[in-house]
């Protein structure tokens, strides 16, 4: 089956300024690295790691919102527009984004029913009362009541903020939707009212969905296969179920000892210092520095993704007798 959103080899680099001075220069920031995934018709991929590793640009780039320095991105199995273009405005329609903060992603000064409209002003020809009705509708279907429609968006609680944010994105009948932290700027209990509306409007319409956060526990729920990323690279995937039960890589290992299970007791792996700094990425695997089984082969050489146990692993001892007894 063609995948409905399919990246090869993404990558975007920056240069940045470096040093103070008259000894500043600039240096390359690599946010992302050379990822690759591909995503089926109504069906989640999560993409998890720490903050700064790329997710958020990630998301952007497959969205064609910024350009990508290298790699491609093909949609039903069609090169990604030039952004900007035409085709690309056009191609918009169905491919659509959640953002993380629902309150600056409205605008304040405009009553929420007409932004929950204004896709269709920009995408489609149906006249002002059929914008107004389907609107409506769309509201309805996301938990909104239809008296909320003239309210603003301060009056408002973050939970309803986001159900507008949602059936704004909803309003062209998108295939796809990019969710970046939808959840992390919401209380506990809101937080678990979005992803079951996530769930449903999966089941209902059978949306795809690049569901991008920090929280595992949420990944796990929404996700059917899942991307661990660190500092721009993927460094595992595979089908959620599998991966969250033996992951195989140190990383996915750290992330996943610190999901709490209820009744169970496990040992916290504690990962030894900070990322590295982004525009100074260690040589050979990046995430040797702070890995408790590097070697010598892991300062010299990048791991590549390579096939195990029905999964993409990068780890240059994924297949030591070691490490797997240590798992």
């Amino acid at each position: 089956m063609t995948p409905l959103l399919e990246a090869i080899d993404l990558r975007r680099h920056y240069q940045v300024r470096v040093g103070r001075g008259p000894f500043a220069g600039k240096a390359p920031l690599r946010a992302v690295d050379g990822v690759s995934f591909a995503i089926q018709p109504g069906r989640t991929l999560g993409l998890v790691g720490e903050s700064g590793c790329g997710k958020s640009t990630t998301g952007k780039l497959a969205l064609g919102l910024i350009p990508p320095t290298g790699g491609t991105v093909r949609h039903a199995g069609q090169p990604m527009p030039p952004p900007g273009s035409a085709a690309w405005r056009a191609l918009r329609a169905r491919l659509q984004m959640v953002y993380q903060d629902p309150l600056g992603a409205l605008d304040r000064r405009l009553p929420v029913g007409r932004q929950v409209m204004e896709p269709l002003t920009i995408h489609g020809d149906a006249t002002p009362a059929e914008q107004r009705e389907r609107a409506l509708a769309t509201m309805e279907s996301v938990g909104l009541q239809r008296h909320q429609f003239d309210r603003f968006p301060h009056e408002l609680s973050g939970g309803q903020r986001q159900r507008v944010a949602l059936a704004r994105a909803l309003m062209t009948r998108p295939d796809l939707l990019v969710c970046d932290e939808p959840i992390s700027a919401l209380d506990v209990s809101i937080q678990a009212q979005v992803v079951n509306l996530l769930l449903d409007l999966q089941e209902s319409l059978g949306i795809a969905m690049l569901f991008i956060s920090h929280d595992l526990k949420v990944v796990r729920q929404v996700s059917h296969e899942v991307a661990v990323m660190y500092l721009g690279r993927i460094v595992e995937q595979g089908e959620a179920g599998a991966l969250f039960a033996a992951p195989r890589h140190p990383y996915t290992r750290a992330l996943v000892s610190a999901i709490p299970v209820p009744g169970v007791r496990r040992e916290r792996i504690i990962l030894a210092g900070d990322p590295p700094n982004p525009v100074d990425v260690p040589a050979g695997c990046a995430f040797h520095t702070r890995c408790p089984f590097g070697t010598a082969a892991c300062r010299a050489a990048v791991p590549s993704l390579r096939p195990l146990d029905g999964r993409l692993v990068a780890c240059h001892r994924v297949d030591d007798p070691a490490l797997r007894q240590a798992a």
